[in-house]
C-alpha cells in the first residue's frame, strides 16, 4: 500500500484527502516511479472543482496531477528506462501520490532539481506547442499575455531564443523579472493596448494569450488577423474567431527532451514559488485559487 491524494466528489480544496491506495503496476512501455516531486497546475484545480467536468469527466475516486519526477522502481515490457533511473514526465492516473506511472519517461539531468523537473512538464510543453502552432518567425513581434505565469514565463524565453521580438503583459510585481527574460514588459490592466502600441511601434504580428483575462478582442484588433491569435485560457475563443489550443500528451512528450536540455543548460528558468508536503495538497490548491503564487507550487511526497 502507498499514500495518494484523492477526491471522490467535485468541490472546494477540502475534498482532497490523503488516502491509502494500492501502488499501480506498470503496463507495457510504462515505468513506475517513486515520486520525488509533483507539480500543481491550474488544470488540476479546474478538474477538482468540476469546472472541467464536461470536457474531462471524472471516474471517482480521482488522483489529480499531470506531472511527476522520481526514481524508477518498476518497469513494464519495452519500457524506455530502467530501475534506478531518475526520470520525469506525464503521469498516467495522477501524480499526487507516492508512486506514479509514466508512459514516456525522459531522463532527468543531475543538474536539474526534482522540483524544476516536475514543474517543467505541462507548462513547458504548452508554451513550446503554442509557439509552433502560431508559426512565429524570427524577426516578427509576439505579444504574450500572462507572462508572469509559468506558461508565459517559458513562452517568453523560448520566443526570445528564437530571435522573435517579444512584448509581454504582466503584473506590476513581475515586470522586472519578465524584462530580464528578454521581453519588453508592459503592465496589464486597463489601457494595456495603448501601452503595448507605445512600446511596440512596429506593431504586433502574433498574440499568445496565457492569461484568459478577456483580452482576445483587442488582441485580434492589434494583429488584424484572428488566425494570428491563440489562447490556452479563454473559453470565449470561438466568439472571436480565435484558436483555443489544448494539445495532447503525445504532442507534449515530443518537446520535453529539448525543454529538459535547455533547463539543464541554464537557458530556461522557471521560478519555484513554494513546496508542500503531499498531505498539504488542499492548501496548495487554495493558494493557487487565491492567486497567491509567484511561480510553481510543488508537492513533495
Amino acid at each position: 500500500m502507498s499514500q495518494a491524494i484523492t477526491f471522490s466528489e467535485y468541490g472546494a480544496p477540502e475534498v482532497l484527502r490523503l488516502t491509502e491506495v494500492t501502488a499501480p503496476e506498470p503496463g507495457p512501455g510504462q515505468v513506475r516511479i517513486r515520486v520525488r516531486a509533483a507539480s500543481v497546475n491550474p488544470l488540476d484545480v479546474k478538474v477538482r472543482s468540476g469546472l472541467m467536468a464536461r470536457a474531462i469527466p471524472a471516474r471517482f475516486p480521482v488522483t489529480p496531477g499531470l506531472d511527476a519526477a522520481g526514481v524508477v522502481d518498476a518497469v513494464g515490457e519495452g519500457a524506455a528506462a530502467a530501475v534506478g533511473d531518475e526520470v520525469l514526465g506525464f503521469a498516467v492516473g495522477g501524480s499526487y501520490s507516492e508512486y506514479a506511472l509514466l508512459e514516456r519517461p525522459v531522463a532527468k539531468p543531475e543538474d536539474l532539481s526534482w522540483e524544476a523537473a516536475a514543474s517543467l512538464v505541462t507548462v513547458g510543453q504548452t508554451a513550446f506547442r503554442v509557439l509552433d502552432e502560431l508559426g512565429v518567425q524570427a524577426g516578427r513581434t509576439l505579444l504574450v499575455h500572462g507572462a508572469g505565469g509559468s506558461v508565459g514565463t517559458i513562452a517568453v524565453q523560448l520566443a526570445a531564443a528564437r530571435g522573435i521580438t517579444v512584448v509581454a503583459t504582466a503584473g506590476e510585481h513581475d515586470l522586472e523579472r519578465v524584462t530580464a527574460l528578454g521581453a519588453t514588459a508592459v503592465r496589464y490592466g486597463d489601457g494595456w493596448t495603448e501601452r503595448v502600441k507605445a512600446r511596440a511601434p512596429q506593431g504586433v504580428d502574433f498574440v499568445f494569450d496565457a492569461s484568459g483575462a478577456g483580452v482576445l478582442a483587442d488582441s485580434v484588433a492589434l494583429t488584424g488577423d484572428s488566425s494570428h491569435v491563440i489562447t490556452i485560457a479563454d473559453m470565449s475563443a470561438a466568439q472571436h474567431g480565435v484558436r483555443f489550443s489544448a494539445g495532447s500528451a503525445e504532442q507534449a512528450a515530443d518537446s520535453l527532451p529539448e525543454l529538459v536540455r535547455l533547463a539543464a543548460a541554464g537557458k530556461l528558468t522557471l521560478p519555484i514559488w513554494r513546496t508542500y508536503l503531499l498531505a498539504e495538497a488542499a492548501q496548495a490548491h487554495t493558494d493557487l485559487e487565491a492567486h497567491r503564487n509567484r511561480g510553481k507550487a510543488v508537492l513533495l511526497p
